[in-house]
């Protein structure tokens, strides 16, 4: 389940009686916590394929959210990655928005994304997403307050919407993750999570080649897999999408989780922590609020390989490696349910 998942499940569990509004959803995804709610569609959802090419409707998807009717709601929480915070809530109630981040596509991310998309949506893109952004900006003067997933993204939020914004992290399942005895420990340094291309794997696969140590790879797609273990040393493993248990396991066991990518928050290495182990990671995005620098793990600043392996070097030679595993744990336990209960909370409070 991935993070904006992960918050719809709590903020459901905390408003039990709540209503759901989505532009799609799929009965057969949905978690038995998400299925007690009540779950309506926008007009989007019943588009020729939507549930398989929503992000298609973008440009449909604005006009969508102004027609939902709320009448008779006295508080509306949105959980913003893509257009959510647009509803147009009634006058007495309040709009609280959970922000995972402004549209990349359209904002830091735009040519990134324009230069790796096909033929017809690379010449799409400039004709669309000016109104986009206005709309954008203008949908964000309807919120009453707006919550940041990291302060990476608050700050996201304050140059492109000109909000301010609490900071309250995603809820992490600190409890499904436990530390092992130091006999058990592995030699082994792991990845683990989706292999898309911004995480930047093929840095990591590449600079444990060169430093000849072993590496367990722990995610897809397939196909990525299949690229990166063409440039893979000896001592890299690929394990594909492993079962929990076994994900687990090595979060468990690993020396250290390598943790390359710039990530609006990143809930891989706190899930590591709460497993007893520290991170290796590039020093910017999310990272920065979860990872203690040199107690709960090691930073390297530039994105490359040389960059990398010096961080590995460091980290060896610092004794991290050997770290009480308790002190990882206690750091995870920040990022638990109960903090994301108490930090939304506390940002409700001030919009009464």
């Amino acid at each position: 389940m991935r993070g904006g998942e992960k918050v719809i499940e709590a903020l459901c569990r905390m408003f039990p009686q709540a209503d759901i509004y989505t532009h799609v959803a799929d009965p057969s995804k949905l978690s038995a916590t998400l299925t007690k709610h009540k779950i309506i569609e926008t007009r989007v959802g019943r588009l020729p394929l939507a549930r398989i090419m929503y992000q298609k409707y973008l440009p449909l998807m604005p006009r969508a959210l102004e027609e939902l009717d709320l009448t008779g709601y006295d508080l509306v929480i949105s959980s913003e990655a893509g257009p959510a915070k647009g509803v147009i809530a009634p006058p007495d109630a309040r709009h609280l928005c959970y922000c995972h981040s402004p549209m990349r596509y359209l904002w830091d991310q735009y040519h990134v994304y324009r230069n790796g998309a096909g033929l017809i949506t690379r010449m799409a893109m400039p004709l669309l997403a000016h109104s986009l952004r206005q709309w954008d900006v203008t949908s964000a003067a309807r919120v009453d307050g707006f919550v940041a997933n990291s302060n990476h993204v608050a700050n996201r939020i304050q140059k492109y919407w000109r909000r301010d914004a609490d900071v309250v992290a995603p809820p992490v399942a600190v409890d499904d993750f436990a530390p092992v005895p130091k006999s058990d420990l592995g030699d082994f340094y792991l990845w683990a999570g989706e292999l898309a291309p911004y995480k930047r794997p093929d840095l990591a696969v590449e600079a444990f080649k060169r430093m000849d140590k072993p590496f367990v790879v722990i995610g897809g797609p397939d196909e990525t897999v299949k690229k990166l273990q063409q440039i893979a040393g000896p001592k890299t493993k690929f394990l594909g999408k492993a079962p929990f248990a076994v994900l687990k396991e090595h979060m468990a066991k690993c020396k250290a989780l390598i943790f390359p990518g710039e990530e609006d928050f990143g809930i891989v290495p706190v899930e590591v922590m709460a497993s007893g182990r520290p991170v290796i990671a590039y020093g910017r995005g999310g990272i920065l609020d979860s990872v203690v620098e040199n107690q709960t793990g090691v930073f390297f600043r530039e994105q490359s390989i040389d960059a990398l392996m010096d961080a590995v070097e460091r980290f060896e030679a610092s004794g991290l490696d050997a770290v009480d595993p308790q002190v990882c744990v206690d750091r995870a336990r920040c990022f638990d349910e109960n903090a994301f209960r108490e930090g939304v909370y506390a940002s409700l409070a001030k919009l009464y």
